[in-house]
């Protein structure tokens, strides 16, 4: 009788322990059923983690593939010489200050990678000092920066990051509702999808000034044919031609000021015209 009772005593504390968990005992004197059954609630389980992770994840947005064709690289090269169009000079950015466009984000998903937005941007600060700040040591990520390429007063282009590579040029920012957080605790931004040109800013507008006297003829030139260029290397339309202030979301970038469509287009229709590359100005937003 005692060990009976005792018995007894042994299975109504295992299943008091049990009771503890989230799911039943495996005592091996149940039946199959019951183990399917076990192991469709771990399943529901799981699935309702996963569901609670996804819903915390932040949205993977991704920008519509233009209904364009790049031009191939023949093409290029004789649109560059009808133009003559001088050679880039080189001034690297130290490795601090660009990467590699990421491919997938911290949780796994695809990211886009091919540029499809070109952003304007003007440097408030000199030519030299541009140079130096780019080609300066920057191993805190809030003081990382650079450009693709910069456009001086006297029309010359100079090189700063590959067209392949990424450049730190939107730090919070985003294309319409198109943005990229591509690790937890990172601000969104297109610099991943972006190609950025920036006009190096007259003396009179060096500072927290609202305006200044404006750009030269010569940069509004090469900067229309650098963004043709770019157009037919990567099949972007104009209408993915965007300034800082545009795609900004800090609300701190007003860049570039004093910037004159009216004076950007005729030497962008012109450039277009000399190169037959009509196909890019997809006059999406016109009449």
């Amino acid at each position: 009788m005692k060990i009976k009772k005792l018995h007894r005593f042994h299975i109504a504390f295992l299943l008091v322990l049990c009771g503890c968990s989230s799911f039943p005992p495996q005592l091996n004197w149940f039946s199959d059923s019951k183990r399917n059954d076990d192991h469709g609630l771990i399943e529901q389980f799981e699935d309702r983690n996963q569901a609670e992770v996804k819903a915390k994840l932040p949205p993977l947005m991704a920008l519509v593939n233009a209904p364009l064709q790049a031009a191939n690289p023949s093409e290029i090269q004789r649109c560059e010489a009808l133009l003559q169009i001088p050679e880039e000079e080189f001034q690297p950015a130290h490795p601090t200050n660009f990467g590699e466009r990421k491919t997938k984000d911290s949780w796994g998903r695809e990211l886009q990678t091919k540029p499809m937005v070109i952003v304007l941007h003007e440097t408030v600060i000199n030519e030299s000092q541009t140079v130096d700040l780019f080609q300066t040591n920057h191993p805190e990520d809030h003081q990382q920066v650079s450009y693709h390429m910069l456009v001086a007063e006297d029309g010359r282009r100079i090189r700063v990051v590959p067209d392949e590579k990424r450049a730190y040029g939107s730090g919070m920012s985003a294309f319409g509702d198109v943005t990229m957080r591509s690790r937890p605790g990172a601000v969104g931004s297109i610099n991943n999808i972006a190609l950025h040109i920036s006009l190096i800013t007259p003396q009179d507008g060096r500072g927290d000034v609202h305006s200044h006297s404006g750009y030269t003829e010569d940069q509004y030139r090469s900067l229309a044919e650098q963004v043709l260029l770019w157009q037919a290397k990567f099949g972007i339309p104009i209408t993915r031609l965007t300034t800082h202030a545009a795609v900004d979301r800090s609300r701190s970038r007003y860049d570039p000021r004093s910037f004159r469509w009216d004076r950007f287009d005729p030497y962008y229709q012109r450039a277009a015209n000399i190169c037959g590359f009509h196909q890019f100005d997809n006059e999406q937003a016109g009449p």
